[in-house]
């Protein structure tokens, strides 16, 4: 390339990293569609006439009181089960910053520029639309500003779209980010009645779970029952729960040393961990929270007329398609113009446009913050989840149209990123 040549953002990363993030994708894929198999389930059950099982089922409580646990099987899917999510959050984080597209400043601009975009806008769009609505409306204003990876994979599987290697690298990366400040706002705006002495306490198990991975130590009876009392301890703190996922995946290292084989040899052991954890997050944790979660008595359509007349759902709903699109795009199209970068050959603004409107897919992270903010019993909380619901299923639908639109384009560029010539098993265009 001359050294007078503009650089280029969404290009193709290496032919292993290409093989990792397919291989994720496509677990998230089938994580995904259970994703949506369970939430119709529960927005069925919840508005049938059998809706007091949904509800009593979602209610029922279970566990010791004496360690203040006896939590609804609700709670226990919001604050146990998305643990598990956050835990892969964490390992993915660690090693994307470590080992992956993050450690690259110049491609990692891009994907965090973008990820912080659409966290951005979508707040202050709802903060605009809620701004005279008062301090207990405004604290929902972290829902929209969540991507929820397996719920757009989802949708790519359903439109049967072939994205390119590069677009769908940059999806998850972004989502990835996504997640990172999404558990930040958690952390930092959304604690419960604070307990330190908790919190310290919390810091022995981790300590002693981050000194054992540190020694490449993978026995399950010593890791579970030390990342279990990191989590009652920090679920006893006041900081939500899920905090302790993260904290326990940040732990696990990324890199084999020399002592362990070389970084060659194979596999760290947080990408080992992450083989075995994603299946259960995934295909268990996530759509389990889903039925928890997205059930909410719609009410007819008198109801759904009181749920998009409240400015809360407006705000969400406007947030995560426009906010959402613009945040993404806006700030990868910034990016660009700062640097003198320009879109890698084959790529057109049309598609970016496409993936920004996919951000809008919030779904997980988004029904974890409404519940967060609003509570079971406030007023503003199910009309929250229906504008998660419909915001997310509007982006989806103007995500399926433009990128349908280039499906024939992306099937060319598929074509040219799986052929191989000369025969060695690696793409030639890996090898260019």
């Amino acid at each position: 390339m001359a050294l007078n040549s503009p650089r280029k953002i969404f290009s193709r990363g290496s032919y292993t990293e290409s093989i990792r993030i397919g291989e994720i994708l496509r677990s998230e894929t089938v994580g995904g569609a259970l994703l949506l198999a369970a939430t119709v389930l529960a927005l069925v059950w919840a508005n049938s006439p059998w809706a007091d099982g949904y509800f009593g089922l979602r209610d029922f409580k279970i566990g010791p009181e004496s360690l203040h646990l006896n939590l609804s099987l609700g709670t226990w899917a919001a604050d146990g089960l998305l643990a598990i999510f956050f835990f892969v959050a964490g390992l993915e984080l660690k090693r994307e910053f470590v080992a992956g597209d993050l450690r690259n400043p110049a491609r990692a601009v891009v994907p965090i520029a973008a990820a912080f975009g659409g966290v951005i806008v979508p707040a202050l769009i709802f903060v605009a639309v809620n701004i005279s609505a008062g301090s207990e409306v405004l604290r929902g204003w972290a829902i929209p500003t969540a991507t929820d990876i397996a719920f757009a994979l989802a949708v790519l599987a359903v439109i049967s779209t072939h994205l390119p290697s590069a677009l769908r690298t940059f999806l998850l990366t972004l989502a990835v980010v996504d997640d990172l400040i999404a558990i930040a706002i958690i952390a930092v705006f959304y604690p419960g009645e604070m307990h330190f002495q908790y919190l310290a306490l919390a810091v022995l198990p981790l300590l002693v779970f981050t000194w054992l991975v540190q020694k490449r130590i993978r026995a399950w009876y010593l890791l579970i029952p030390l990342a279990a009392a990191t989590w009652v301890l920090v679920h006893a703190s006041g900081v939500h729960a899920t905090v302790a996922g993260v904290l326990l995946g940040f732990a696990v290292p990324v890199i084999r040393s020399a002592k362990h084989g070389g970084p060659e040899a194979g596999p760290g052991l947080a990408e080992h961990f992450e083989h075995i954890m994603r299946p259960v997050s995934a295909g268990l944790a996530v759509p389990i929270f889903a039925f928890f979660s997205a059930g909410v008595a719609l009410g007819g359509l008198a109801g759904l007329k009181s749920a998009f007349t409240d400015t809360v759902a407006i705000g969400i709903v406007l947030a995560l398609v426009v906010g959402k699109f613009i945040g993404v795009l806006g700030s990868t199209w910034i990016v660009t113009k700062t640097t003198k970068a320009e879109l890698d050959d084959g790529l057109a603004w049309v598609d970016v446009m496409g993936l920004a409107l996919l951000a809008g897919v919030g779904f997980t992270v988004s029904l974890l913050i409404s519940e967060l903010s609003f509570g079971d019993d406030a007023p503003h909380y199910s009309h929250a989840k229906v504008a998660i619901l419909g915001g997310s299923v509007i982006a989806a639908l103007l995500a399926t149209v433009v990128l349908r639109l280039r499906n024939k384009h992306y099937r060319q560029l598929a074509a040219i990123e799986s052929e191989d010539a000369d025969g060695d098993g690696i793409p030639d265009v890996y090898q260019q």
